[in-house]
């Protein structure tokens, strides 16, 4: 996932997109930070900005290629400069100012179609919270629900779980384990696990790829309980090896 946000220098898009970062565990890239390095050879001329932008956007998708959620904040000025960027999953502008510090900047501004319009009038959280709830992203900080398994295929014993897990909290995150190849039990990837996630049931949960775990351990009072959960006998029967016969892996 690509979220974009632009606007003109001054508007508060750093500061948004710095503690939108944080709380959703994103990469991010700021457009000074790329220049001072790898864009240093560029300036500000019409050119410069769309080769910038190009660099940017490639940037970001070369991170959300490899699973991360990537925030890139800059001005992003016209639509010449938004096309070579290439298109964002979220497109938030921050229109907090009427004018910024440049003069040539704000000349040749462009109103752009944003999934996301902010003005002037809320705190830095209170934007972050609006991003958040507006475009339903996982903040890392809040009361989360973790159920952790192979899910050699993901079935119906799984998905009741799940149902159960969103009754704890508002939050679940499915950690598969990455076992691929470790037995004749253990045939799918992550990727080809999560596949089975996202096509079965009406709640997508947050998925991440966590290593082999085997064990887990815990010392007093750690914070968090572990629960299990009654699903009933027939649903307890339900066999993973029995369902990747039946779907041929």
């Amino acid at each position: 996932m690509i979220i974009q946000i632009i606007g003109l220098p001054g508007a508060g898009k750093t500061a948004l997109a710095t503690v939108l970062a944080s709380k959703i565990n994103a990469i991010h890239f700021n457009a000074d930070d790329v220049r001072s390095d790898l864009c240093k050879d560029l300036g500000f001329s019409p050119e410069d900005r769309i080769e910038q932008a190009r660099r940017l956007g490639a940037l970001a998708r070369l991170t959300s290629k490899q699973g991360y959620i990537t925030v890139v904040d800059f001005v992003c000025p016209t639509d010449e400069t938004r096309l070579a960027f290439g298109k964002p999953d979220i497109l938030v502008w921050v229109d907090r100012i009427k004018e910024g510090r440049f003069a040539d900047t704000n000349s040749m501004w462009q109103k752009p179609e944003a999934d996301l319009h902010i003005v002037d009038g809320l705190t830095v959280e209170q934007e972050v919270e609006l991003v958040i709830n507006t475009f339903n992203l996982y903040d890392w900080r809040k009361p989360t629900t973790l159920m952790l398994g192979r899910y050699q295929p993901w079935h119906e014993g799984h998905q009741a779980l799940l149902e159960k897990a969103y009754e704890r909290t508002e939050q679940v995150v499915v950690g598969v384990r990455d076992t691929q190849g470790t037995s004749e039990k253990d045939p799918l990837s992550y990727q080809e696990v999560v596949e089975f996630i996202s096509n079965n049931g009406v709640s997508k949960p947050f998925t991440v790829k966590f290593p082999n775990i085997t064990n887990i351990v815990y010392g007093r009072d750690v914070g968090y309980k572990i629960e299990q959960i009654d699903l009933g006998a027939e649903v307890h029967a339900i066999s993973a090896t029995q369902k990747r016969k039946e779907l041929g892996i």
